[in-house]
């Protein structure tokens, strides 16, 4: 396995500050990561993880799917939600009451209580897949944070400022950590260096990430 990406970084420590109202809560869904896993399976056996194209025609690296009454899509119309999944035209599948659950504790753990998603975007990544800098702001309401949870093989979470230039910071993503972040570093411009090679005893060759957000 090759983690040089890491060398540089700091190890777990509890909750570690990403920002002003963002934190990374080490370990904190490792305990339910197997729960977790097999709900996600169970959710991409109904919406497969597929590959979507952006309005200029661009196909994104990262495979993706969703749960909860709307999900993400994005194609030559844009970036959106929408409670239809298009590869199956039917609605998307139930969001697992595992991942809400998971999803309201760590939100309040890190200062955000009484969250409530109602939509999950699951992102799996392989070896060299990355994610560019991005803000999430297709949702309605920028008052509720996003819960972002890591399965699998550990990345490098690239988190930057309110401007695409701002130099982000890098953080050391393990198996179970969850980040968190909303208020002021809501429309932070966040994303994923490129995955190191590796396996990992629950996921593969492979990283997850669930992504739950309160989007109408």
């Amino acid at each position: 396995m090759s983690y040089d990406l890491f060398q540089d970084l700091p190890g777990p420590a509890g909750t570690e500050p990403l920002g002003e109202g963002a934190s990374l809560l080490h370990g904190f869904a490792r305990d339910a990561a197997p729960a977790l896993l097999a709900a996600m399976h169970g959710v991409l056996d109904q919406a497969p993880l597929r590959h979507w194209q952006t309005s200029g025609g661009y196909t994104l690296g990262v495979a993706m799917s969703n749960c909860g009454p709307v999900g993400w899509v994005s194609d030559a119309r844009g970036y959106r939600y929408q409670p239809i999944d298009p590869l199956g035209n039917a609605p998307w599948p139930a969001l697992p009451p595992c991942f809400a659950e998971l999803a309201r504790a760590a939100a309040a753990a890190a200062g955000y209580p009484g969250f409530e998603p109602d939509a999950c975007l699951i992102n799996r990544y392989e070896r060299g897949t990355r994610l560019s800098l991005h803000q999430d702001r297709n949702e309605r309401d920028f008052a509720h944070p996003i819960v972002s949870i890591s399965l699998g093989l550990p990345a490098v979470f690239l988190f930057g400022g309110a401007a695409r230039s701002d130099k982000p910071r890098r953080f050391r993503l393990e198996h179970g950590d969850v980040a968190v972040w909303g208020g002021a570093t809501r429309l932070a411009y966040h994303g994923i260096a490129p995955l190191a090679a590796g396996t990992h005893p629950l996921t593969g060759p492979y990283r997850y990430n669930l992504t739950l957000r309160r989007a109408r």
